[in-house]
């Protein structure tokens, strides 16, 4: 874990201050939102949906390994509800029926799954959305485990209700829509989930 660690806080220590753009399955999404309540960014990075998640007034964690990620962070979030810490979540996941909505973009850890799950508060909401395997460019990660197969994600949160799933694959015109990602909003019912596999 450390040398993901090193990994991760090289690449930010080295990049700029600008996050970027929020993932397109929450920015696509926002309408779904609770009017407030507890938020989690996992391996948030720079923080573009944390920020945007404390921007429409929900209290937010940002988690990330990478301590330079964070450190950038917390200058921008300046003045929002925003909680950036430093976390390895594969050492430390969240806590059981602690969020109303968790988001993970690109990034991708089956074995965290369950505790995604288990980790929402009744009626919470997963926004999830990372590479996978089928894929029309180059972008995202060269090691295939880190990357989806057809249909999986749908597969990593059987005790949640779907509400909203994309994945495009290669048919049609490539050049456009939602290509090289699935994207998935589940939501936890009846404050019971399934996680067994």
């Amino acid at each position: 874990m450390q040398r993901d660690a090193d990994k991760w806080n090289g690449r930010y220590r080295d990049g700029g201050m600008i996050p970027g753009e929020a993932a397109e399955v929450l920015r696509e999404n926002l309408h779904l939102l609770p009017p407030r309540g507890y938020a989690l960014d996992l391996a948030c990075g720079l923080g573009a949906n944390a920020l945007l998640l404390a921007r429409l007034g929900l209290e937010t964690c940002a988690w990330d390994i990478a301590a330079s990620a964070i450190d950038k962070l917390r200058l921008l979030a300046a003045g929002l509800p925003l909680q950036a810490e430093v976390r390895d979540v594969t050492r430390e996941p969240p806590e059981p029926h602690r969020f109303d909505v968790i988001v993970v973009s690109r990034f991708l850890d089956r074995a965290l799954a369950p505790s995604l799950a288990e980790s929402l508060k009744p009626n919470g909401l997963l926004f999830y959305q990372t590479f996978t395997r089928t894929c029309v460019g180059d972008s995202g990660p060269r090691n295939s485990e880190y990357r989806l197969a057809d249909g999986e994600l749908l597969q990593l949160f059987p005790g949640l209700k779907l509400r909203v799933y994309r994945e495009e694959g290669t048919i049609g015109d490539i050049s456009r829509g939602l290509r090289n990602q699935a994207m998935l909003v589940a939501q936890r019912q009846d404050g019971i989930v399934d996680v067994s596999l």
